[in-house]
């Protein structure tokens, strides 16, 4: 995390967004946004980081969503859309130009939707990662997807509170919920030790108990974009894993049909992949992404 710096933008009376650059900004390659999951940070895509050929063949530069990672705002209040616009904003000030591709995992995966519909001109190709472009809804949950309400509300519930919290920091319990349903229940141990580690580093105290509240918050509650999903005009890649304990990969198999204005819109299913599948499944999302890149760039 020692590698994550902040750049200021104008959304919302000011954001300091965190992002996250592994090599010096190239103008003569394609730009992959990289937008992580669920209170996770930029860490999340160490492993992209470590490749060389992802590197050569494109700029990587992750940023963390509101209430993530070293993303601050006054703001208390927030959705995904206010992310997208705040990720089009950084892309501005770190002056990164040519083409732009986004890559987002679970709420990243409707992150690339929505900086899409607000950047079409800037954004190339989006390439969602063990998503759901549904709101938490009767449908999503018929196709095997989680209950997200039965799941987040009671730690919404304990996350709302006037009193003073500058003794907070999320449960261990609540870490390792997060780690077995992303990274999966067979999680190298190390990695489930950083993770919780950097989980409960991000969000101490009273601060930090009011972003994992409204990031929840979003989480849950957020708004649908199927009939937005009519405005994408450019390629898809979405990537599933078969062992996604969150979304399904027939939601998946059903959502990627509504991209109907796309001119290349495909599904990917990895075998075994899990629901985190940059982690569980490098290999494989970095070769798609190569060919991805480059047959959108040709």
């Amino acid at each position: 995390m020692e590698q994550t710096k902040t750049v200021r933008v104008p959304h919302l009376g000011g954001i300091d967004a965190g992002y996250q650059m592994p090599a010096p900004y190239d103008a003569s390659k394609p730009t992959l946004v990289l937008v992580n999951s669920f209170t996770t940070s930029s860490e999340l895509y160490s492993s992209q980081y470590a490749s060389k050929d992802l590197n050569a063949a494109m700029n990587l530069l992750a940023i963390e969503l509101l209430g993530h990672g070293q993303t601050r705002t006054k703001q208390e209040n927030w959705t995904y859309w206010d992310t997208a616009y705040m990720n089009l904003q950084v892309l501005d000030a770190l002056d990164i130009k040519g083409k732009v591709f986004v890559l987002g995992t679970s709420q990243g995966g409707w992150i690339t939707v929505r900086m899409a519909l607000l950047g079409p001109d800037r954004i190339a190709g989006i390439i969602p990662l063990g998503t759901s472009l549904d709101f938490e809804s009767d449908r999503t949950r018929s196709l095997s997807c989680w209950d997200a309400p039965k799941l987040l509300t009671p730690n919404i519930d304990e996350w709302t509170t006037n009193d003073s919290t500058s003794d907070f920091v999320p449960s261990s319990e609540y870490c390792n919920f997060l780690i077995d349903i992303g990274f999966g229940k067979n999680c190298p141990q190390d990695a489930r030790q950083f993770w919780v580690q950097t989980i409960q580093h991000s969000y101490t105290g009273d601060d930090g108990r009011r972003r994992i509240r409204m990031a929840a918050i979003n989480l849950r509650d957020r708004d649908g974009l199927h009939p937005r999903l009519f405005d994408v005009h450019c390629p898809v890649m979405w990537l599933h894993g078969t062992s996604d304990a969150v979304y399904s990969v027939g939601n998946a198999e059903q959502e990627i049909k509504l991209f109907v204005n796309s001119p290349d819109a495909r599904l990917i299913v990895v075998p075994d992949g899990q629901h985190f599948l940059s982690f569980s499944h490098p290999r494989e999302v970095n070769s798609a992404l190569i060919d991805f890149v480059r047959r959108c760039n040709g």
